[in-house]
């Protein structure tokens, strides 16, 4: 069953540590993390109790595969009175919670579980993007992402940083246009195309959304195939609609898909009751002015879920007949221009873009009337000399 929405105020912080190179033409910065709880804006309060997979039972089969020591944690989980199924408050779930089981572990693990833990006054970066003073059409592109053009997770191309952070994009923006952007939340680069134009608060814009051959399967798309990172779990890579992002969380179950399985595998949504995937709610997109490139409205929406597979030694996995990707929950990150930077925007962007094209509908005007009237001239001349 679904619940919530509990909402949080995000990305509130500007960026930090911002530096200019002057030489290869890029700013660097850190973008920090903080999120402020809205009540007003939510169905509960953060102490609302949730029951929900135990998040730490659930991955020890997949983190320790060895016979002997899934019998000792499975010792450790009895003695922790820790089940398959643990009820926690939602700051629990989202912000950690020293977990009970972990803390008997006889050898240094962190004991701290949560779906976002660590979150707040961490930083994401550092990045370095193109200021595009030496070429207008590498303006925002990120030419590294914590020193490194590359991630380390994956293999060939999937493993390079593409494209923009997303809040912008080089300008002149174009419908034909494939927009590339990194998102460290899912440890890839993606990609959005061309959807529908969109009128926001009185400026023209370009919706680009999230196409479902983002998360297809390499049978449906080839380019995938380096996304593709284990073979038995992906059902020999055929499952499509999720991404195993385990190698960039310490090597944690996580897969990443869309709200309630949108564009995935029938078989992953069937084994839930209360899913209802639908592209107006569950869809990723961007709202692109395109003169600017400026991502004037977004929502970003993603679901987070864990592994779970069957284990012979730990007795609350072992009444499992075989792997599920279990929803955790799904985010719905949104964030649009507010009413008084759109009347700037008007004023100072799209107004005088549309006085320029006034400007140049009345100069073409006068031409053709000039050229119209000149021929007019020339052929009574012409029929003047005749005679």
């Amino acid at each position: 069953m679904q619940r919530g929405p509990y909402t949080y105020r995000v990305r509130y912080l500007a960026k930090e540590n911002i530096t200019h190179d002057s030489e290869n033409h890029t700013v660097s910065f850190v973008q920090p993390h903080g999120a402020i709880f809205e009540p007003s804006l939510s169905v509960g309060t953060e102490n609302d109790t949730f029951t929900v997979l135990n998040l730490a039972v659930a991955a020890a089969a997949h983190l320790y595969e060895n016979p002997f020591v899934q019998v000792v944690l499975n010792s450790l989980i009895k003695k922790s009175k820790s089940s398959m199924f643990q009820t926690r408050t939602l700051k629990e779930l989202l912000w950690g919670y020293k977990d009970p089981f972990l803390s008997l572990v006889p050898y240094p693990v962190p004991t701290t579980v949560g779906v976002f833990y660590p979150y707040n006054n961490t930083v994401d970066g550092v990045y370095q993007v193109f200021t595009g003073k030496d070429n207008i059409s590498k303006v925002a592109i990120i030419n590294t992402y914590k020193g490194k053009k590359n991630l380390s997770y994956w293999s060939g191309y999937c493993d390079m940083v593409n494209g923009t952070d997303a809040a912008s994009f080089p300008p002149f923006v174009e419908k034909t246009r494939v927009l590339q952007f990194f998102s460290s939340d899912i440890c890839r680069s993606v990609y959005a195309v061309f959807g529908a134009d969109v009128n926001l608060k009185g400026i023209p814009v370009y919706r680009f959304v999230l196409p479902s051959k983002a998360f297809a399967s390499p049978l449906q798309n080839p380019d995938n195939h380096c996304f593709c990172t284990e073979k038995i779990v992906s059902k020999n890579c055929t499952l499509y609609g999720v991404l195993n992002i385990a190698k960039c969380k310490d090597g944690r179950p996580v897969y990443i898909s869309l709200p309630h399985f949108l564009h995935a595998s029938p078989e992953i949504l069937e084994s839930f009751e209360g899913l209802n995937p639908n592209e107006e709610e569950h869809s990723t997109y961007l709202d692109v002015e395109p003169i600017t490139g400026f991502t004037l409205q977004f929502a970003k929406r993603l679901q987070v879920n864990i592994l779970v597979k069957p284990s012979r030694k730990i007795e609350a996995l072992k009444s499992l007949k075989r792997n599920y990707i279990v929803p955790i929950l799904w985010l719905n990150e949104t964030g649009t221009i507010g009413d008084e930077k759109a009347k700037m925007f008007r004023k100072q962007v799209t107004g005088k873009i549309s006085l320029l094209g006034l400007v140049e509908m009345v100069l073409l005007s006068v031409g053709v009337v000039m050229f119209v009237a000149f021929m007019i001239s020339y052929c009574a001349c012409r029929a003047k000399k005749v005679k």
